[in-house]
C-alpha cells in the first residue's frame, strides 16, 4: 500500500516537474505572462515556468519575415495610373512590444506597407518613380520604420519588384525616347561640323602663311588617288600657272 502511494506521489511530482519545463528554440524568444502581466523574456534553451495557467509563454520568431505587398494601383503626381508590386523584409527586435503594442504585428505591418506605398508613390511623378527607385525605397523604408519601431519591428529592406504602366503611356515614352535620340544625333553631328570647320580654318591659316604648302597638298592628293588604281586622274591646275600665261598671250597679240 505504501509503495503504491509512493508511486502515485512520484508520478504526480514528475508530471508537475515536466509541466514546469519549456524548451525555447534558438530562433525564438518566449514572453512570459503571469496572470496577464509580462514578467520576463525566456532565452533559447531549457527554461522553467509555473504551470497550470499561472504563467503563459508566448513564442515569437525572430527570423526575417517577408511581406509580399499585393499589387497596388497608384495614381502618380502627374495623374498616371500604374500598378506596383513590392516586397518588405522585417524582423522582430523586441518580442514584448510585438505582443503588447499591436494586436497582430504581421497583419498590421502588411496593411501599413500597402497604405504607405500608395501615399508615397502618389507624391512623385512617373519619371521620378522609374528613375529614382533607390531614393523612393529609402523614403518608404524610413516611413515604415517610424511606425513599426514602436511595435518592436525592424524594417530591413524594401524592394520594388515591378512597375506596370498603361500601353498608351509606353507608346508615348517610346516616341519621347526616339525624339531624344534624334536630338542627340543632330547635336553630335553639329558639334562634328563645328570642330571640322575649326580645323579647316587652322589649316587655311597655315597654308596662307606658306603658299608652297598648297602645292605639297596637291601632290599628296595625287598620291592618294594613284593608290586607288584609278584610270582617270584629275590634276588640279594651280592658278599661278594661268597668271603666268596671260601676259605672254597679250604680248603675242601686240
Amino acid at each position: 500500500m505504501h509503495s503504491i502511494l509512493f508511486g502515485i506521489v512520484a508520478i504526480i511530482v514528475l508530471w508537475f516537474f515536466l509541466s514546469c519545463i519549456i524548451v525555447v528554440n534558438q530562433v525564438e524568444r518566449g514572453v512570459v505572462f503571469r496572470f496577464g502581466k509580462v514578467v520576463r523574456v525566456l532565452n533559447p534553451g531549457l527554461q522553467l515556468r509555473i504551470p497550470f495557467g499561472i504563467e503563459v509563454v508566448r513564442r515569437v520568431d525572430l527570423r526575417t519575415r517577408t511581406i509580399d505587398v499585393p499589387q497596388q494601383e497608384v495614381i502618380t503626381k502627374d495623374n498616371i495610373s500604374i500598378l506596383v508590386d513590392a516586397v518588405v523584409y522585417y524582423n522582430v527586435q523586441n518580442p514584448t512590444y510585438a505582443l503588447t503594442r499591436v494586436v497582430s504585428f504581421e497583419r498590421s505591418t502588411t496593411l501599413l506597407g500597402q497604405t504607405t506605398f500608395r501615399s508615397v508613390l502618389g507624391q512623385h511623378e512617373l519619371d521620378e518613380i522609374l528613375g529614382n527607385n533607390k531614393n523612393l525605397v529609402e523614403i518608404l523604408k524610413n516611413m515604415l520604420a517610424e511606425t513599426t519601431n514602436d511595435w518592436g519591428i525592424q524594417i530591413i529592406a524594401v524592394e520594388i519588384k515591378s512597375i506596370q504602366i498603361p500601353d498608351s503611356m509606353k507608346r508615348a515614352m517610346a516616341k519621347q525616347a526616339e525624339a531624344e535620340r534624334e536630338r542627340r544625333a543632330k547635336i553630335t553631328a553639329a558639334e562634328g561640323e563645328y570642330q571640322a570647320s575649326q580645323k579647316l580654318l587652322e589649316a587655311a591659316q597655315v597654308i596662307a602663311q606658306e603658299p608652297i604648302s598648297l602645292q605639297l597638298r596637291y601632290l599628296q592628293t595625287l598620291s592618294e588617288i594613284a593608290t586607288e588604281q584609278n584610270s582617270t586622274i584629275v590634276f588640279p591646275l594651280p592658278m599661278e600657272f594661268l597668271n603666268a600665261l596671260i601676259p605672254k598671250k597679250q604680248d603675242e597679240s601686240k
